[in-house]
């Protein structure tokens, strides 16, 4: 495995940096080398966030991505703000709910109406981004199942963890 950089990109309140710190735990339980950082505006909800994951089978000498090979925009706003920086190739996931248009890009891409089924089977829309990294991992198998299970027991409150975890399995399914 070479090193992947994965940038997940919404709006704070849409658990962008919750995403990355569980992919980025659960690619250190499958025994890889991962950093994730994150940035997010003043506000606490509604403005800009992005969670950035590196995850390599080495040592990992500069802990900030420049081109994602992975890029996931829960809307739309945080997609036209980051689709520069998708190296050519790479794999764009849209959280079609909230991204209607896409700029031509070569990028194989793919569209999850993760709010919406976070809302119609968990009654909440945080949940979208559990489907989300779900989706990532049957689309990529850059980490597994049990690290990610793991993970999401280990990062979320214990209360919420088994319905965080089905919004995972549900977000794998939802990938032909």
């Amino acid at each position: 495995m070479k090193k992947i950089e994965v940038r997940i990109s919404g709006l704070g309140g849409q658990g962008v940096v919750l995403a990355g710190q569980i992919l980025g735990r659960g690619a250190a339980y499958d025994g890889k080398k991962a950093v994730q950082t994150q940035s997010y505006g003043a506000e606490a909800r509604g403005s800009v966030a992005k969670s950035e994951v590196i995850i390599s089978q080495d040592k990992i000498g500069f802990p900030t991505i420049r081109k994602c090979d992975i890029l996931i925009a829960m809307n739309q706003e945080t997609l036209e703000k980051n689709l520069k920086d998708l190296k050519e190739e790479g794999i764009l996931i849209v959280d079609s709910d909230y991204v209607k248009e896409i700029p031509e890009k070569k990028a194989k891409t793919f569209k999850i109406p993760a709010t919406e089924q976070a809302e119609k089977t968990f009654g909440a829309r945080i949940y979208a981004n559990m489907l989300m990294l779900g989706a990532l991992t049957r689309i990529t198998n850059i980490v597994s199942e049990k690290a990610m299970m793991k993970a999401i027991e280990d990062t979320v409150p214990k209360e919420v963890a088994n319905i965080n975890k089905q919004a995972y399995k549900k977000g794998k399914k939802l990938i032909k």
